[in-house]
């Protein structure tokens, strides 16, 4: 082992525990060469309960040391806390790294996957180094982490690549203190670590690992499409041209909704869209997320490739393998999950064979296995900050830092759309990757699986659980079945605002606007534009939408027109709403329409919804936008691009709307915007007042709220809080008027982050006595 000499007379000794992600980011290295520079004997080793280190010197060389470990470690490194205490001199010569030890308690935490860095890049290009055109390059300072760890402590023995011995270079690297890849578990090259080669549909190699790539480029430009296997799962790949795009959504069966690029650099993004720095930064970070960015008129990328939206999802090359696919001659290439419809993303070869052959014409894979399933992080940049979309790749198992220290292990469930788990460890929150829909048996396993995963890495044992009140949703069923002393159902959109209050360390009672499309309320109609006031123990509901009939229940959530049909049959009288229904609706869907307009007659005991996601669903369909949701949250999300570019300019006139006591109604606004219709007005202006028309019922009924209850602070939450013209609008209102405004900073306003609230909920009900829910009624 490399050792330091100390040279110190007066000796004093610390002992210290430091608590956080502090394994597989180069720190024992760091603190190695830190501790010879300050003359200190000692030592230091991972664990499973962190990272431990005795130190012995001089007072002022301890204290300069300690302030150096804190203030100033490597860049991947993310200290909680240092646990020091003085013991007696060990009588300590030289500092060394000692072997990594296993504790009975777990509290060492797992890095997240980081992006390459640019000492890596430099040796891939560089036709004199080893790792020239290597697409495994790591060290210290980037590579897999939590996609490869087994277990913990993180030591190689613990990962994937335990099955690669290293060469007698890399052996050297990797022992060599002075070295950064010294201690850098994933560490290979050519000689000792894992190889490429591209197969056909068949199975057959038609490659080696010394071709795949210029094979890999050929086949691109010829319009085939890959199935790549990347660090967290399967992507598939084809050039942006729009008959190729094309083929893919019809093999995909993805029929609208739109597809990621991956750009070779910053200067190619740039060449396609619009950059701040704040986009610039987010896209070159370590956790490289894709980033939603507004598209330039010119040049123009087909638009097979995102249907209907003036934004693209983009991200930069995150993997060597990645990198070298970009490095020929593709500056961009589409680069899609490779998920078949209500399935996990893909990770084992044979996966990708069984379900890609009909979708991929070749497959790039390679043999290091992926233990954990991670799909790809999105971000968009709203006030000079990136706000999560989706928390997974580059984010996942980074712990979210809690304004408390729970007692006891708590379980949040989350939901069963965009689904994460949420374990509460102490003062830490630990999210899972981005799980998705939990809907099959295959999404079940997986979620069991991670888990599985997570809990056994930190030997938690949950003795609290919270998981949403609906009472089919597929994982609170799965909630009675897994091993929890106390189960508390929590209502859905006080999840929401417990999330966004928990994220900013917020206990206190607020205002939460929490807007999305589905959550089930304790009266059984489906909820989704609420203003709710109250806190981690309770809540209380101060304003909704005016209920709406779900005709069909979830064929209206996938049929926009339906929901129109709904709310102008509020409005109007049967047959005069009848009559206008037939000419809107009656070309499009001539047998469909009948169906709905008979089982609207029926019956009015129809499930009611106050859901913001099918009020814009509804106007979006009365536009002629969208009268058909292909992907979740289309004819939402294809109404907001039309306000895109109207960010700068001053509110419209609302249509009309009324506030109750307790209700928001909005029936008003569909003749009013019928006669813009028919005056031929302009879209984009009519959806722009439109979302002013909400803007304002929002603000309205939020600030009566507020004097009512004496409150300034207020939470936003919920799906509909993605619309960039909806959030920047409201909050410039309501920040105007002395608001103190919460916005969700470490989980996504989407039901992504729905279980830290759940979980904190739960804790805080168990807190305080509140009776839970035995498993029978669970």
């Amino acid at each position: 082992m490399a050792q330091s000499t100390c040279g110190s007379k007066e000796k004093l000794c610390w002992q210290l525990k430091i608590n956080g992600t502090v394994q597989g980011v180069g720190f024992r290295p760091f603190i190695y060469n830190l501790a010879n520079d300050c003359n200190l004997g000692g030592w230091i080793n991972n664990s499973s309960a962190g990272v431990m280190i005795e130190v012995e010197g001089t007072y002022e060389n301890l204290v300069f040391f300690q302030q150096q470990l804190q203030n100033n470690p490597p860049q991947l490194a993310n200290i909680e806390s240092v646990e020091l205490k003085p013991i007696p001199s060990r009588g300590y010569k030289f500092f060394s790294i000692a072997p990594s030890k296993t504790e009975n308690l777990k509290t060492a935490l797992i890095p997240a996957d980081a992006a390459v860095c640019n000492e890596c890049l430099e040796e891939i290009l560089n036709p004199l180094d080893r790792h020239y055109l290597y697409p495994f390059t790591n060290c210290t300072q980037c590579g897999p982490r939590f996609t490869i760890i087994k277990d913990i402590p993180y030591d190689r023995v613990n990962t994937t690549m335990s099955s690669f011995a290293l060469c007698p270079d890399c052996s050297e690297d990797y022992g060599d203190i002075t070295n950064r890849r010294f201690h850098a578990q994933p560490v290979a090259c050519p000689a000792c670590g894992p190889k490429m080669e591209i197969i056909d549909r068949k199975g057959i190699n038609v490659t080696g690992p010394e071709n795949w790539l210029s094979f890999a480029w050929k086949q691109l430009l010829a319009g085939k499409i890959l199935a790549v296997k990347g660090i967290g799962g399967f992507h598939l790949a084809c050039i942006a041209d729009q008959h190729v795009v094309e083929l893919l959504r019809t093999r995909k069966k993805r029929s609208g909704k739109p597809f990621a690029v991956m750009c070779r650099d910053l200067e190619a993004v740039n060449k396609y869209c619009h950059l701040n720095e704040t986009e610039k930064q987010t896209l070159s970070s370590s956790s490289a997320p894709i980033v939603l960015l507004k598209l330039k008129g010119t040049p123009c990328l087909p638009q097979s490739i995102n249907p209907g939206l003036s934004t693209l999802g983009v991200m930069l090359p995150y993997s060597p393998l990645h990198f070298l696919l970009l490095q020929g001659p593709l500056e961009l290439m589409v680069l899609t999950s490779a998920n078949p419809t209500d399935l996990p993303i893909l990770k084992d070869n044979h996966e990708a064979l069984e379900y890609l052959h009909g979708i991929a014409d070749y497959f790039v894979i390679h043999n290091r296995e992926i233990n954990q399933r991670c799909d790809d992080s999105v971000a968009f940049c709203y006030n000079d900050k990136p706000l999560l979309v989706r928390r997974s790749r580059g984010f996942v198992p980074n712990p979210i830092i809690l304004g408390f220290n729970a007692r006891e292990i708590v379980l949040g469930i989350g939901g069963d759309m965009k689904n994460t788990f949420c374990l509460i460890n102490k003062n830490q929150a630990i999210l899972s990757q981005h799980l998705g829909e939990i809907n099959t048996v295959e999404a079940e396993d997986h979620y069991l699986e991670s888990l599985n995963h997570i809990i056994k890495f930190y030997d938690l044992k949950p003795k609290i659980l919270g998981y949403d009140l609906h009472p089919i949703y597929n994982a609170s069923r799965l909630a009675k079945n897994l091993p929890a002393e106390y189960k508390y159902a929590v209502q859905h959109h006080h999840g929401h605002l417990a999330s966004c209050l928990t994220d900013n360390h917020y206990h206190d009672k607020a205002l939460g606007i929490i807007l999305d499309g589905t959550g089930y309320g304790p009266d059984e109609a489906i909820w989704g534009f609420e203003i709710l006031h109250g806190d981690l123990l309770d809540y209380q509901r101060e304003y909704h939408q005016r209920y709406t009939p779900l005709l069909g229940g979830e064929y209206s959530i996938n049929n926009p027109w339906v929901m129109a049909l709904s709310y102008l049959l509020e409005y109007y009288s049967n047959r005069e709403g009848t009559e206008i229904i037939q000419e809107l609706f009656a070309k499009d869907f001539p047998e469909e329409l009948d169906l709905v307009l008979k089982t609207a007659s029926k019956s009015r005991n129809h499930v009611k919804t106050s859901s913001c996601g099918r009020l814009f669903d509804a106007v979006s369909a009365l536009l002629g936008i969208c009268h058909v949701n292909t992907y979740e949250g289309q004819a939402a999300i294809e109404l907001g691009e039309l306000v895109i570019d109207q960010l700068d300019n001053k509110a419209s006139d609302p249509y009309p709307f009324m506030i109750s006591q307790s209700e928001i109604d909005f029936l008003t606004i569909f003749p009013a915007i019928l006669e813009d219709l028919k005056k031929n007005k302009d879209l984009a202006l009519i959806a722009k007042r439109f979302h002013d028309t909400v803007i304002k019922a929002v603000t309205s009924a939020t600030l009566i709220t507020a004097e009512r209850r004496g409150l300034k602070t207020i939470a936003l939450s919920g799906g509909s809080w993605n619309n960039p013209y909806l959030l920047t609008k409201t909050v410039n209102i309501l920040q105007a008027h002395g608001m103190d405004i919460l916005l969700p900073k470490n989980i996504p306003f989407n039901d992504g982050g729905l279980c830290l609230g759940q979980a904190a909920i739960a804790y805080r009900r168990w807190k305080e006595n509140v009776p839970g829910c035995s498993d029978e009624n669970s």
